[in-house]
């Protein structure tokens, strides 16, 4: 049984319909960059609670999620009608095994998002953790419009602080669009595309793969790195590729 604490919106920002980032006041626990935390709300005499990564890296608060409303969904519309003020209750503390805890160090992190996925790599990067373990560090994330592409204010400090240790690729898949390279994260792994553009191959001997977003992509993904003899990493036994599905 979760254990709940309450919260409080303390602010709500809407990127584009249906695309939401939230930060709450809440007394959480410490957490480590990568895990999640349930958000809750009481509907119809139920509460009704969904995973969702952390944005905000462990040491700042508020805390911070970023989210799609799903339409039909029983949470999400409710929490997106949310404004500063209303409350709302979390998991105590906060879990997961999506964290650089446990990955051998290498040449080349490289961190694959899809769509809102991207959040949890934020929180990450706001560590020193890949930048103590990787030379480089390779953020690519995956959206079908431009207008999905977001916190760009974050990811400039990011790329301001790391220079050219820190190499950001959107990716738009239905649209052409200024920098990005044009199509889905899997196309653009087969065709090199990808590779080419970053300068270095994804190989076993010298990175190390994060996968968060759809799970379509996930499987894909992986069997690309199967094929190229990357295995995936588990907790007693490191490998080359780490997993988290959103959907």
């Amino acid at each position: 049984m979760n254990e709940w604490v309450k919260g409080k919106v303390v602010a709500k920002r809407r990127w584009k319909d249906g695309l939401y980032s939230m930060q709450i006041d809440a007394p959480v626990a410490d957490f480590t960059a990568g895990q999640f935390v349930k958000v809750a709300l009481d509907i119809d005499g139920d509460r009704v609670g969904r995973p969702y990564s952390l944005v905000n890296p462990p040491q700042e608060r508020p805390l911070e999620i970023y989210f799609n409303e799903i339409p039909e969904g029983p949470l999400t519309p409710r929490l997106s009608d949310l404004n500063p003020g209303d409350p709302l209750w979390l998991s105590a503390t906060a879990n997961g095994l999506f964290t650089l805890e446990g990955i051998e160090p290498g040449r080349e992190l490289w961190l694959l998002a899809t769509g809102t996925a991207l959040g949890v790599y934020l929180s990450i990067l706001r560590t020193p953790g890949p930048w103590q373990s990787f030379e480089r560090v390779i953020l690519v994330h995956g959206v079908r419009a431009a207008d999905d592409l977001t916190y760009a204010e974050t990811l400039k400090l990011i790329a301001d602080e790391h220079g050219e240790r820190f190499t950001f690729v959107p990716l738009v898949s239905r649209e052409a669009y200024a920098d990005a390279l044009a199509g889905r994260v899997t196309d653009l792994l087969v065709n090199g595309e990808l590779e080419r553009r970053v300068g270095v191959p994804i190989t076993a001997e010298r990175s190390h793969v994060m996968l968060c977003g759809n799970s379509q992509m996930i499987k894909e993904v992986r069997e690309i790195l199967e094929g190229r003899g990357l295995v995936r990493h588990r907790r007693h036994s490191p490998g080359h590729y780490t997993t988290e599905h959103y959907h």
